[in-house]
């Protein structure tokens, strides 16, 4: 065999990038190890104690750079890593682009969103035509009618002179299923809406397990 092969660097040049396994790519991010472990090892132990890819997207850099063999730079280059691999897969609402349906919407905030410990609410601020202008996060923490205040949602919005906008916030349990408060929520914003003049053309939950839209399930009447 030969042993070149045996290397992540020397295995990517030889079979391709397809072919590394998640510590393999882990490992070539951090690049060299500690006088316990050579890198791959240190890949191994992270993805290991920490349960794969997809728990590394929802940790801090401060709670990496604490893992064995870590450390904030390398902390730092897995987190940009994994930012871009996001971005990447983001189908984006770009600004001027016409706001369509909330598939869009959950295409363009999914792979940001779905990894949030915390529930973020954002704003999608359109014109006339409902094209996006904007978009901007209002606020963080767990969604109630205190938290989200059609002050702070519509203060952008009037400055922006958007004609409508989107709401969206996650779920970080991974079910899109609306709850009490944000049906609450959703009818005082859209009331709020009527009135200044800046329809609120739905609101989309993000989560693991899909999406919920208000204006696709009937239950954002208000703004109809």
């Amino acid at each position: 065999m030969d042993r070149r092969t045996d290397r992540p660097r020397e295995r990517l040049q030889a079979l391709g990038v397809e072919s590394l396994s998640d510590a393999e790519l882990l490992a070539l991010l951090l690049r060299t190890g500690t006088r316990r472990t050579d890198a791959l090892g240190i890949a191994r132990e992270l993805l290991n104690r920490h349960g794969g890819l997809h728990a590394l997207a929802r940790m801090g850099s401060g709670e990496l750079a604490r893992a064995p063999g870590i450390g904030p730079a390398k902390s730092a280059t897995i987190c940009a890593s994994l930012e871009l691999g996001r971005r990447i897969a983001t189908r984006r609402l770009e600004a001027g682009a016409p706001f369509r349906d909330p598939a869009d919407v959950h295409r363009h905030f999914h792979p940001s969103l779905r990894h949030a410990v915390h529930e973020r609410f954002v704003v999608v601020l359109l014109d006339g035509r409902h094209r996006v202008l904007h978009e901007e996060v209002v606020s963080q923490g767990t969604l109630t009618a205190s938290l989200v205040h059609p002050r702070e949602v519509f203060r952008t919005a009037l400055r922006e002179s958007a004609a409508a906008l989107v709401l969206v916030h996650n779920h970080p349990s991974g079910d899109p299923s609306p709850s009490r408060e944000d049906r609450t929520v959703t009818t005082r914003l859209a009331e709020a809406g009527e009135i200044l003049g800046v329809r609120v053309l739905d609101h989309v939950i993000v989560a693991e397990r899909g999406f919920y839209s208000f204006r696709e399930q009937g239950a954002l009447e208000t703004a109809s």
